[in-house]
């Protein structure tokens, strides 16, 4: 429960715990200090329960996360969610403040979703057994592995990236360093990562990490 100039206002976050977008909120949401003043409503993806038409009147997207606020407007996908939570709790931006720094850090934040996170999630629908044959019904092996070689690709671009910088958006922590860790989380637990040495991205995922060690 958040309070808004309005009054109280009940936020409920539709998610399965342990997948990579869904983390990605539940960090948005530590760093600002949240994650007990929102209600989280466990989805079983594995189910189908996200292709019942329950959830599709809900979400037609068929996604997690997706939220809903006390008047029943619901959004989906987890940028505008993290956007909601950053300008809704208090605490340091995710998002950035100034137009200039809000664009990069957006610019950065899709380039790390769609090479990194998005790319390994293409691999693990497409080339691997997925979520099994229940749900992976159009898989296109070649593209899984076409989005191997993208996500090892976006590794080391970040790896260049933070030869010269605390995080990806320069000196401050922000949201595309959540979509990265989250990412390259996914990547490792695939087996996707390069074979070389990223000693920048490896300093770099450390000092993310130690931030939740907690």
């Amino acid at each position: 429960m958040i309070r808004s100039d309005e009054g109280l206002l009940m936020l409920k976050i539709y998610d399965a715990e342990n997948f990579p977008n869904p983390k990605r909120v539940r960090l948005a949401l530590r760093e600002k200090g949240a994650l007990d003043q929102v209600e989280f409503v466990p989805v079983d993806v594995k189910s189908g329960e996200l292709r019942t038409p329950e959830m599709r009147a809900k979400n037609p997207d068929a996604t997690v996360p997706f939220m809903e606020l006390e008047d029943g407007t619901v959004i989906g996908r987890c940028n505008p969610i993290i956007e909601f939570i950053d300008a809704t709790f208090d605490g340091p931006s995710l998002t950035g403040a100034a137009p200039q720094e809000r664009a990069h850090i957006s610019a950065m934040n899709l380039r790390v979703e769609e090479g990194l996170l998005d790319a390994g999630a293409d691999y693990f629908h497409h080339a691997t057994a997925g979520l099994g044959p229940d749900l992976e019904t159009d898989q296109v092996p070649a593209w899984g592995e076409r989005q191997k070689r993208r996500t090892q690709e976006t590794a080391r671009y970040l790896n260049g990236v933070l030869a010269d910088q605390e995080y990806l958006a320069g000196d401050n922590f922000s949201v595309a360093d959540i979509t990265a860790f989250t990412g390259i989380s996914l990547a490792g637990a695939l087996g996707l990562l390069p074979d070389e040495d990223l000693a920048h991205l490896d300093r770099w995922k450390a000092k993310v990490a130690a931030r939740y060690e907690s």
